[in-house]
């Protein structure tokens, strides 16, 4: 299926080959199998990426940044879903669910002590909000930080935090406030090296390479100078940067549609029965034209949704639908894979391991349910 561009600039064409062709030769699929094999990060393409200066693309050009619009962000995101979800996830936590974070509430001094260490690829970073308590609705999370003079003392859990095990610091919602709900939250920057902080990694159905964990903080002491915002303004700060979260997911989901279908082709255009390929099948076709639909349809949502941000428009609407209908297709569009490749698409191989990554899309960054709500009260209802 011909690459379509949507209106793509010739900066955004050669960025998007220039990383691809970057990731083919540090992250070929024989690395990613031992990686995924492994359930071992892929540190080597995320200095690599940073090397490169990709993890600048976000940020203010006043701090070292290429200062990049949400359409060029989500052309590079697309790029590395396509290429591999592990390096998406790697990116994101660090450069998104970190960085972005400090640079839109933190203090000055902490955007000059973290924002340099972050686009060089000398920190990593995670977001931990979930808890076992509380999923979707962040209001009830539980984990405290009752002030100490100059720190935060925490106590409490985090549950299903990607990356924690890898990361050199987390944000981290805690509740200054336990009787207020969503106005008692904030953020606050905690040292995973600190006493008392501890990340156990799960065992997920995918994203092996980027993994889950349980996360507990046990008197943990965080300096006041790591909140970011305001205290008890925390809901405030998570919740600016949905649009872009919700932009650059549904973007990796269309990535990972183009690569499995890519993967399928390959498969029928050389696997023969009843002496023929199975490709000249008309109920093979169908299905790829099933599959060609419902990625076209996840590219033109998330290309025209980041069009719309970059217009300054208010697209709230249309990011939650932009997630929920990529997220979905790319379930969708990983399911007639495996089907379509049969028993060599179930047994282990890149389109197994693409059906279960792509199991997360609907869940992780807000549910589908969630978004779904999301809609109805934009619509009034």
């Amino acid at each position: 299926m011909p690459y379509k561009s949507f209106g793509f600039t010739e900066e955004q064409i050669l960025m998007r080959d220039n990383v691809l062709g970057l990731l083919d030769r540090v992250l070929p699929s024989e690395k990613i199998a031992e990686l995924e094999t492994n359930s071992e990060y892929p540190l080597e393409a995320f200095h690599a990426l940073a090397e490169a200066g990709w993890l600048t693309l976000p940020f203010d050009e006043e701090y070292g940044g290429m200062g990049a619009g949400f359409k060029d962000f989500a052309v590079f995101v697309e790029a590395l879903g396509y290429h591999f979800p592990g390096i998406r996830t790697a990116y994101m936590t660090t450069v998104v669910y970190g960085g972005l974070y400090i640079q839109n509430l933190g203090s000055e001094a902490l955007k000059q002590e973290f924002l340099p260490r972050i686009m060089k690829g000398d920190i990593r970073m995670a977001v931990a909000m979930t808890e076992p308590q509380s999923g979707s609705d962040v209001a009830g999370i539980r984990l405290r930080a009752i002030r100490d003079g100059d720190y935060y003392v925490l106590n409490g859990q985090k549950v299903y935090i990607t990356n924690a095990h890898e990361s050199d610091f987390l944000v981290v919602a805690v509740k200054t406030d336990p009787d207020a709900g969503r106005k008692g939250i904030s953020l606050v920057v905690v040292d995973t090296t600190d006493p008392g902080f501890e990340a156990r990694p799960m065992d997920p159905l995918g994203s092996r390479t980027t993994l889950l964990n349980e996360v507990f903080f046990d008197d943990v002491r965080v300096p006041a100078t790591r909140l970011l915002g305001e205290e008890n303004g925390g809901w405030r700060g998570l919740m600016k940067g949905l649009n872009l979260e919700r932009i650059l997911i549904a973007a990796s989901s269309a990535g990972q549609c183009l690569k499995i279908i890519e993967i399928a082709k390959a498969f029928v255009e050389e696997r023969k029965a009843f002496g023929k390929r199975i490709a000249d099948f008309q109920a093979v076709g169908h299905k790829f034209a099933e599959m060609a639909m419902l990625t076209e349809t996840a590219r033109l949502h998330a290309f025209n949704t980041a069009e719309m941000l970059d217009a300054g428009e208010d697209a709230v609407t249309e990011t939650a639908m932009a997630k929920v209908i990529a997220s979905e297709n790319n379930f969708k569009v990983a399911d007639l894979g495996v089907h379509i490749m049969g028993a060599a698409g179930y047994v282990q191989g890149d389109m197994q391991r693409l059906f279960r990554d792509a199991r997360l899309g609907t869940i992780g960054g807000g549910t589908s349910d969630i978004l779904r709500n999301v809609i109805a009260q934009r619509m009034d209802l």
